[in-house]
């Protein structure tokens, strides 16, 4: 079986989640005899054994995160008149890589189309009528989730649409964005097939000490550490963290909040958190590459990690703080609920709950002990196995011309 995968990233050159989600699909896919070759919109080197890895033309890394990507589609659309470099709009870029990976088609064999998110839609449509193959579009994340419960940019969403309705099978990371779908977007529910994220950790980086000295410093001082990990968006939810913060604070002023990510909402929520003044108890770290060491001590020196987005396809932070040793608190309007059985679960809105539920884990250790022990069977049991099993099935179904 030959998969044309089309992805706009792939670890280390990736701007979040998606590329490394790709990543490990594609090895466990891989492992199964699948035959995959992954269309990127950029050139870089990779050390990928498991798949061949092809341009769509020629342009740099930087070219592309300049440009923007599957995260920042407030961009699309705009036509920057300050461009440097050559280097192109997100438009400019997406369209190109449409145009592009349909030329390449004619000169490639494969048995399915399988392409990420809206960004690389258009390419895959374009290529299913130019070689008749079969079309899966896998959804990680849609303009609902990314405008908090909203429209969204209608450039993008009619995108999306045009992706949904010309697919001959739709794969969605949770039942949440399965639900999504056919509530937001009037997909019929037998064409959509959920196919849950998993999140695999390496053990080959140095964990023998923890770079937030300063945090560990001030834990042996009796103080607990709230992680956020994550983009600084209104899809995170972030500013209903900073006002549980207030109150879990008020109540024990020993209490930190890490905040890590980057994202155009940073300022505001430092601002917020001035105006709520709890500045002293709010450290905003930057955005972190997610496959390094300082990404891994985040989690590492959690006490307590809260994923409070207002609408999040599923949530692979909340996993990975999981497989770290952090118990965790997620929004009940997440996708990640569905496997994580034992987490605190929240409405987003509901701050006061939701600091409750962080002074609870914070200020009684057995319960957070036992949280995170059954948390971690889950977070081993929630593999790549079935989903990659799922996926070859339907590959298999699609490819003999079996009608899903």
């Amino acid at each position: 079986m030959k998969v044309l995968m089309l992805g706009w990233e792939l670890p280390p050159h990736h701007a979040g989640g998606m590329g490394i989600v790709c990543y490990q699909m594609c090895k466990n896919l891989s492992y199964e005899g699948i035959d995959i070759e992954f269309i990127l919109p950029y050139t870089a080197d990779f050390d990928i054994p498991f798949m061949k890895i092809s341009a769509a033309h020629h342009q740099s890394v930087e070219e592309v995160k300049f440009a923007g990507g599957v995260y920042d589609t407030y961009d699309y659309g705009i036509i920057n008149k300050n461009t440097v470099y050559g280097q192109l709009d997100l438009r400019q870029q997406h369209d190109l890589y449409a145009h592009n990976v349909a030329r390449l088609v004619e000169s490639k064999e494969f048995d399915i189309i399988h392409a990420h998110d809206w960004l690389t839609f258009k390419a895959g449509i374009l290529a299913k009528q130019k070689t008749g193959k079969p079309l899966i579009v896998h959804v990680h994340a849609t303009q609902y989730d990314q405008s908090a419960g909203n429209y969204g940019n209608p450039e993008v969403r009619e995108i999306e649409y045009a992706g949904l309705m010309m697919a001959d099978q739709i794969f969605a990371i949770s039942e949440y964005v399965k639900q999504t779908l056919i509530r937001e977007y009037g997909i019929p529910a037998g064409k959509i097939q959920v196919v849950h994220n998993s999140m695999e950790i390496t053990s080959d980086i140095d964990e023998s000490y923890n770079m937030y000295r300063y945090l560990e410093v001030m834990k042996k001082h009796g103080y607990k550490v709230v992680v956020n990990a994550g983009r600084k968006t209104i899809q995170k939810g972030l500013t209903h963290l900073l006002e549980a913060a207030k109150r879990v604070i008020d109540v024990n002023p020993k209490t930190l909040f890490l905040m890590v990510g980057g994202g155009e909402q940073e300022e505001e929520l430092i601002q917020l958190a001035s105006h709520l003044g709890i500045s002293k108890n709010v450290i905003f770290e930057g955005w972190i590459n997610g496959t390094g060491k300082a990404w891994r001590d985040t989690y590492r020196i959690a006490d307590v990690f809260v994923m409070p987005s207002v609408s999040e396809p599923f949530g692979v932070a909340a996993l990975e703080a999981v497989g770290y040793g952090a118990p965790v608190i997620v929004s009940k309007q997440s996708g990640v609920c569905e496997v994580l059985k034992n987490a605190y679960k929240v409405d987003f809105w509901d701050t006061d709950k939701m600091a409750d539920m962080i002074l609870s884990l914070t200020e009684h250790n057995s319960l957070a002990r036992t949280m995170w022990g059954e948390g971690y069977k889950e977070y081993l049991n929630q593999n790549w196995k079935n989903s990659v099993s799922i996926m070859r099935n339907q590959y298999n179904n699609l490819s003999s011309g079996v009608c899903v």
